[in-house]
């Protein structure tokens, strides 16, 4: 029977990864408390010591962008076409658009 591969939420390794930080607690006790290989937790470690000089970055590259619903803006482009081939189509009638 093959094992299913674990997703950790960004939220888990972060507080495994400060919990490791602060060195309270040897590698092997945070792996059986957290049920992971010591190895994967000084990963997480090292990637958030690496990554946390961008937190006080003044420039704001890691601003996070609202996302975008394209249905929403897809029907929306629809519409406005719709509009305005009707408004064309009715000014040719009246002779105000050639």
């Amino acid at each position: 029977m093959r094992k299913t591969r674990r997703k950790f939420t960004s939220e888990f390794k972060t507080k495994v990864a400060i919990e490791a930080i602060k060195e309270r607690y040897t590698l092997s006790e945070l792996a059986k408390r957290f049920e992971l290989h010591p190895n994967q937790i000084s990963m997480w470690k090292n990637e958030f010591l690496d990554k946390a000089t961008s937190v006080f970055n003044k420039k704001g590259t890691n601003k996070q962008e609202d996302p975008v619903d394209l249905e929403k803006l897809y029907s929306k482009i629809g519409k406005l076409e719709m509009e305005r081939d009707f408004l064309k189509k009715n000014l040719m009638k009246l002779n105000l658009l050639k």
